[in-house]
């Protein structure tokens, strides 16, 4: 069973509880940061597995996603596809603007999102949501504002890391075993 998340400087379950859309920047979180230039212009980098077998076990347990990224591309909008992520936000000026719109054309409030950022920009939106949450290696000034935070760094799999110990929370992680022994041999 995973474990929940490192740093608490507030009751944890309670906000677990309340979510209903798990919504995450995209460099440093999804991916380690990392940005490869190929000589052609083109742009790589990687996305870590198990975070997107979180995000596909978050969607069976009936949680929405989302990514919201200040950059973006046809590469975080092909993984999103391939996870069914419905939420995609790329190249986004304005975090808490976007933040804001999405929760009115969702109807949801703050205290039914979880938000994973790792950096400055992401600070208009982990101040709102109900769990805020950086991944390990977050810039300083957002550790320091954060309540939750991963013990796995960004890319490494601190997405899957909070989608567990949510699940957990929410009393739906025995409905997760469940539906991974019935998809293996």
């Amino acid at each position: 069973m995973a474990g929940a998340p490192l740093t608490r400087r507030r009751s944890f379950r309670p906000r677990a509880r309340r979510v209903a859309l798990i919504l995450m920047d995209v460099d440093g979180v999804l991916t380690d940061g990392t940005l490869t230039v190929a000589g052609s212009g083109g742009e790589s980098c990687s996305f870590n597995v198990k975070d997107g077998a979180g995000i596909v076990m978050a969607h069976r347990l009936g949680l929405r996603t989302g990514f919201m990224s200040g950059r973006g591309g046809a590469m975080v909008a092909r993984r999103a596809r391939d996870l069914g992520v419905a939420e995609v936000h790329l190249k986004v000026g304005d975090k808490g603007k976007a933040y804001a719109a999405i929760l009115g054309r969702l109807g949801l409030e703050d205290a039914q999102v979880c938000y994973i950022g790792d950096d400055l920009m992401d600070l208009p939106v982990l101040l709102r949501a109900g769990l805020p949450v950086a991944p390990a290696d977050a810039h300083p000034e957002v550790l320091r504002r954060v309540p939750f935070v991963t013990r796995a760094r960004g890319g490494r799999g601190a997405v899957r890391e909070m989608i567990d110990a949510i699940a957990q929370a929410q009393g739906r992680w025995t409905a997760a075993l469940r539906w991974f022994a019935r998809s293996t041999p």
